[in-house]
């Protein structure tokens, strides 16, 4: 009997801290949907080389949303999704000839927008405020959806609003694109290509 009602005990307080753990205020999480904010420095810009010059193209006509989740510290601790948009013809480069060329190469009649959608993300803390996050997801280009790692810094700013920027390195031939040529071939792009952005997401609902 006694044996009974010490199992009993040990059960009820294993059933304790059980709910403690879940209630502690380490563990309890906010989660945050985001958008693209309302500002003229988001940008993602494309950059490559050719035998004449380098070259960059940057986009600004852009939508995205992503969910962040956040301790009771308000520290940073996930990215569960995250998804953008980019209206390929956005793509400028300062040479109506070149970007005319661009929008052809990526069929941009055929296929308006470039997006990205996240499937996995690591989050790891810098410094206060300022984290590395390791991404997976998939870019689609010209109809053609590859998988791509990227590391993404974020600053969650005094507004709680949060930058992210990053780079990123990919070829055009891996989205089934041949390296454009201008001027009756004598400028020929290269296969490499460099995509940099900059972008900041405010709060728009909290989740419960």
């Amino acid at each position: 009997m006694k044996t009974n009602q010490k199992l009993q005990y040990g059960w009820n307080i294993l059933k304790i801290a059980i709910v403690m753990f879940i209630l502690s205020p380490q563990v309890t999480m906010a989660q945050t949907t985001y958008k693209l904010a309302s500002s003229k420095d988001n940008n993602i810009k494309v950059s490559g080389t050719s035998n004449v010059h380098d070259w960059t193209m940057t986009a600004k006509d852009l939508e995205s949303t992503g969910t962040f989740k956040f301790n009771s510290r308000e520290e940073l601790i996930d990215l569960t999704s995250l998804k953008f948009t980019v209206v390929a013809k956005s793509l400028k480069s300062g040479k109506s000839s070149m970007d005319t060329r661009t929008y052809k190469s990526i069929r941009e009649s055929e296929f308006p927008k470039i997006s990205y959608q996240l499937t996995f993300a690591t989050v790891t803390m810098i410094q206060a405020n300022k984290y590395s996050i390791q991404t997976t997801g998939t870019l689609t280009i010209a109809g053609k959806t590859q998988s791509i790692a990227m590391k993404v810094m974020a600053l969650v700013n005094a507004d709680r609003s949060i930058s992210c920027h990053g780079t990123e390195k990919l070829m055009l031939t891996d989205y089934g694109i041949e390296p454009p040529s201008f001027m009756l071939g004598a400028m020929k792009v290269g296969n490499d290509l460099t995509i940099q952005f900059d972008l900041t997401y405010g709060k728009t609902t909290l989740a419960k």
